[in-house]
């Protein structure tokens, strides 16, 4: 039915999901549909078909604008109409007609479609559609849409088109394959600014899932109080919870601001945050990359406005900077109605793919969100294996973190983080023992905290590991009223690295804690 009401629900608590298809059967299940008329597009069609050994019969060549925004008609007449042929011809699905002259469909082989860069990205609003009704309201007046979220619903031969579709699929935690609805499809499209960009997002999605994904979470809060947009702030709380569950460190920022430019944001598997127009922070600066098989989402209403320009909005400067996946939207969705990303976060923990996680995640359909990126791609797969082989050192200490959580998850928070703390020293793992630091200043225990930092610092070798780790020290220092100590420390890191990109945020802690003239020093210990 249409949604014209937005409503949220509780995140449920749920097992851990092993049961995941192989390989085969999801290759078997997935078409690949491009622009023929763009040369382009039909290679990395391809492409993405041979990494993934999906048939060449699954290729599907649509003769539709190059355009990244269409009209609904250009949309009927030149997606929608002619895959729906597609899928008679080649009997993927099959269709009963009811007494009432409606088509079901009954069966239905293909569960994911991966649209590729060339087809176009959203259907602009309409008037007049025959077919359609209006409903009032903020919601059920408005007929534009994502192009992929549309034909996620190719299977419903409706014309209704205002408003939004309520997702049966929301909440689920069950492999497509096995959810009664064959109608439903999960779009998910490979498109970026460059082909480049897009091959990079293949291959790094296919290498990433032999050992999984590895590195550290990047949680950045709005801190909004205001009963429409606290549910986002609730929503990175419960992830950075989910995080220290799972063992992965996390670096949680809960200032109005985004992580400014030069924080020190390296070792970057996963980053969730909100609420800027555009790309900013250190995603702005030119060193930065994701590690490769990143998944990021920035919120935004128009976070994915367009894939052509690396520096427009969100969504396409995340896969510049090296992303493999990542959800936006196209139009104004409104915050309840976009994907609920504790519930993305959790399924793609658990082993689901990413197209599994963003529908699970996405409360409505013919509606504005698009998910970019491998609809395939399962980033924690491999940790669902018993036999996951480190790939180095630094996996070593991802790893670690990651098994002992899984051990030792059910005891109380103090004694957790006792013996956590003794396993990362023994072990000397710079990762564990600084975020069991972040999660003592997230409580208050700013003592416990600094001394934490401390032992990281000393056990990491590269520089912007070192470099955060005194900003976390500086800013657990402040907050315990010790200002000499962290004037004494950000001056003597400054005088060791003073051109690093950090440097700058260094400098501002240390000007806002010298003395000015006409003021007493701190003369705290």
């Amino acid at each position: 039915m249409r949604l014209f009401l937005a409503a949220t629900t509780a995140l449920a608590i749920v097992g851990i999901h092993t049961t995941c298809a192989g390989d085969r059967s999801l290759a078997d299940a997935t078409i690949v549909v491009y622009n023929r008329d763009l040369s382009e597009s039909s290679q990395l069609a391809k492409f993405y078909a041979e990494k993934r050994g999906i048939s060449c019969n699954h290729l599907v060549a649509l003769a539709c604008s190059p355009k990244e925004e269409i009209s609904r008609e250009e949309y009927d007449s030149t997606i929608a109409g002619p895959l729906r042929a597609i899928f008679e011809q080649r009997h993927w699905w099959t269709i009963h007609a009811q007494n009432d002259g409606k088509s079901v469909v009954q069966t239905n082989s293909i569960r994911f479609v991966a649209v590729i860069k060339g087809v176009p990205l959203k259907i602009r609003a309409t008037t007049a559609y025959p077919g359609d009704q209006n409903h009032a309201g903020a919601v059920g007046n408005r007929n534009e849409a994502a192009v992929d979220f549309e034909l996620a619903l190719l299977g419903s031969f409706s014309r209704q088109i205002s408003g939004a579709v309520m997702n049966r699929y929301f909440h689920s935690y069950r492999p497509i394959a096995e959810f009664n609805d064959p109608s439903l499809m999960l779009v998910c499209r490979l498109d970026a600014a460059t082909a480049a960009t897009v091959r990079n997002m293949i291959v790094d999605a296919v290498e990433t899932e032999k050992n999984g994904l590895w590195g550290r979470a990047y949680v950045d809060g709005a801190n909004q109080s205001s009963s429409g947009l606290r549910d986002a702030d609730e929503w990175m709380q419960t992830i950075v919870s989910e995080f220290d569950k799972s063992g992965i460190p996390v670096v949680y920022d809960e200032n109005p601001a985004v992580f400014p430019p030069g924080f020190p944001m390296n070792g970057a598997a996963l980053y969730y945050g909100w609420y800027a127009e555009s790309v900013a922070g250190p995603f702005a600066d030119k060193d930065f990359r994701f590690l490769p098989g990143a998944v990021a989402v920035h919120i935004h209403s128009f976070s994915a406005r367009t894939l052509r320009n690396s520096n427009a909005n969100w969504v396409a400067p995340l896969l510049e900077k090296g992303a493999a996946a990542s959800l936006g939207n196209v139009y104004e969705p409104y915050l309840e109605l976009t994907p609920h990303l504790d519930i993305f976060n959790d399924r793609l923990l658990h082993g689901f793919t990413f197209a599994e996680s963003a529908y699970m995640a996405s409360p409505t359909l013919s509606w504005m969100t698009v998910a970019v990126g491998d609809p395939l791609y399962r980033p924690y797969a491999a940790w669902l294996q018993i036999d996951i082989k480190p790939a180095g050192k630094t996996t070593d200490e991802w790893k670690m973190y990651r098994d002992f959580a899984l051990k030792n998850g059910a005891r109380s928070v103090r004694e957790y983080r006792t013996l956590a703390r003794q396993a990362a020293l023994r072990a000397k793992n710079g990762p564990m023992i600084e975020d069991l630091g972040l999660m003592e200043a997230r409580d208050g225990n700013f003592s416990a905290a600094i001394s934490y930092f401390q032992q990281a610092r000393s056990f990491y070798q590269q520089r912007d590991d070192i470099l955060r780790v005194v900003l976390e020290q500086a800013n657990a220092l402040i907050k315990a009223e010790k200002k000499k100590q962290a004037l004494d420390l950000v001056s003597n890191v400054l005088r060791s690295v003073p051109d690093a990109p950090a440097s700058t945020l260094l400098r501002k802690i240390q000007e806002d804690l010298k003395p000015h003239p006409g003021t007493t020093p701190t003369t705290h210990p």
